[in-house]
């Protein structure tokens, strides 16, 4: 795991906040999948996910001058790729992660444990980054959180209004 996040750090270079963007969805990806009882592999595919889940961004900014979540995951997997395969990550891995690095902004048919954690890991960062309001909070918890492990540090970190 150390080569693929210090390949991130690299990729990410000068970029401050994507590289903390980055570290803060791991941490709570590994916490989440640990709690959830992951097999290794998934746990491991999960992990590199979460380091790589954003790497389209940049791609996505110097084509387009935007990086909106649809071109993250158009240009994010050719990216994770190059990388993974030249750490010599075995291939079925490598296509799994490039997957969820595809997907990690499409919220419908979430086909596994890692993505749906993926998913909540992104999202826990994220709210507070974009510093989401209640009612936005409480439709994401509702609608995409499922693990209860997620659900339990989204009521942490985001407790409801007290009446």
């Amino acid at each position: 795991m150390q080569a693929v996040f210090e390949a991130m750090l690299a990729f990410f270079e000068g970029d401050a906040h994507q590289i903390q963007h980055a570290v803060k969805v791991h941490a709570f990806a590994r916490m989440i999948g640990i709690a959830e009882g992951l097999d290794a592999e998934t746990q491991r595919i999960l992990e590199m996910a979460a380091i790589l889940h954003d790497v389209g961004i940049k791609p996505a900014r110097a084509r387009y001058g935007r990086s909106d979540g649809s071109l993250q995951e158009r240009e994010g997997p050719p990216v994770a790729e190059a990388i993974l395969r030249r750490l010599g990550i075995p291939e079925a891995q490598i296509r799994r992660v490039c997957y969820l690095v595809g997907h990690h902004h499409t919220y419908t048919g979430i086909d596994g444990a890692d993505y749906q954690i993926l998913v909540e890991a992104d999202f826990l960062v994220n709210i507070e980054e974009e510093g989401m309001g209640r009612a936005a909070v409480e439709k994401i918890l509702a609608e995409i959180f499922k693990t209860p492990t997620g659900l339990r540090y989204a009521r942490w970190m985001f407790p409801p209004d007290e009446a």
